[in-house]
């Protein structure tokens, strides 16, 4: 028997080895393994809902996170600020009102006409302003006067101008056209002007009315309920026409048509469907309103026609703190740069968040 049938062929062994190096080789099982996507990072690319995205696209942008930080300090400070102020530092022996302690001096309302016009102190952190009162004391009481007008207007200014927008969008006919008409009516009337003539004419009634509502009416801000409910009345019109603009391509989608052919009534639609995808541009829309409702309100108190003496908006500070910029500059400087900064923060978040959630702003 010949042995040589045996033998394998050397050529067909010898070309083997080489695909057998490279299976046995460790670096290149390596750089395959770092090739392949693992099977967790796929599950999460999948997973990431369209919420998930605009909200990991906001926090990259930095400057809407840190106005978003500011605008959270300032609140912070507008709640908890006053009655921690009012317990730090001792008392003083005042000439016109004996024994004072910080309860009475870092009272907003409190005056001590022998310390008047005083620049930054320990006992006065901010100074103090023409008749003595505390400025920062007055300048908390101010963020939360022109906090919770804006907040009240933007409740009121959601639920009309989603209410209206999304009735006209979704049923159009003469629903559509009666409510259309309306709202161009309110846009007609010119916002701050109108605000103006309620506060004229009906402000020292509001004055008496709510004089005797907790909280607000004592102090000079009762007239605040007026002023909200004017500039209320006068921002809801742009609110809806975003919801109805919003409404008319939401209800040609296929899951509206769904929800039609499953029985579905137009409450149900519009409560589960219609509304939950207009949180996007309505959050957008109040992120941006209010900067204005605050510029409003302050415009409004520093023409004599909303907040009253003795209380405070930082609108009704600028104005006390006119007559005497040139004296005391900073009377009139320091709630006119928290203005700006709290309109500049709101304006950059009302970007971010248009930048995050619209998708048409997305590369």
């Amino acid at each position: 028997m010949d042995t040589r049938d045996r033998n394998t062929d050397p050529t067909a062994q010898d070309a083997m080895l080489p695909n057998a190096s490279l299976a046995s080789d460790p670096l290149l099982t390596h750089v395959t393994q770092d090739i392949t996507p693992a099977p967790s990072d796929q599950q999460n690319k999948k997973s990431a809902t369209p919420l998930r995205e605009s909200l990991r696209h906001l926090r990259r942008d930095k400057r809407a996170m840190a106005s978003l930080g500011i605008i959270v300090f300032f609140v912070l400070l507008a709640i908890f600020g006053p009655p921690i102020y009012q317990h730090i530092g001792g008392s003083y022996q005042s000439a016109l009102n004996s024994t004072v302690g910080p309860s009475l001096y870092h009272n907003p309302f409190h005056q001590e006409l022998d310390n008047q016009d005083n620049f930054l102190s320990a006992q006065n952190w901010l100074g103090t302003d023409s008749v003595g009162r505390d400025l920062f004391a007055r300048l908390m009481q101010g963020l939360l006067i022109s906090i919770s007008v804006a907040v009240l207007v933007e409740i009121i200014d959601i639920v009309l101008g989603i209410t209206i927008g999304v009735l006209a969008g979704y049923f159009g006919g003469w629903i559509d056209q009666l409510l259309a008409r309306f709202t161009d009516i309110m846009f007609a009337f010119p916002g701050l002007l109108f605000v103006i003539l309620l506060a004229g004419i009906f402000g020292t009634a509001a004055d008496t009315a709510f004089s005797n509502i907790p909280i607000i009416g004592p102090n000079g801000n009762a007239r605040l309920i007026l002023v909200s409910l004017a500039l209320a009345l006068t921002s809801w019109p742009l609110m809806a026409r975003y919801a109805r603009g919003q409404t008319l391509q939401i209800k040609e989608q296929q899951f509206i048509e769904a929800a039609r052919t499953s029985g579905s009534s137009n409450f149900h639609i519009i409560i589960l469907h219609i509304v939950p995808n207009l949180l996007s541009i309505v959050i957008i829309a109040s992120t941006l309103n209010i900067a204005a409702t605050i510029v409003n309100e302050a415009g409004i108190s520093l023409l004599g026609l909303g907040v009253q003496s003795p209380g405070s908006s930082l609108g009704l500070m600028i104005s006390d703190g006119t007559a005497l910029i040139d004296s005391h500059p900073w009377e009139v400087l320091l709630p006119f740069i928290v203005l700006a900064i709290i309109v500049l923060c709101f304006s950059f978040l009302g970007d971010g968040l248009r930048d995050a959630f619209d998708p048409r702003s997305k590369d």
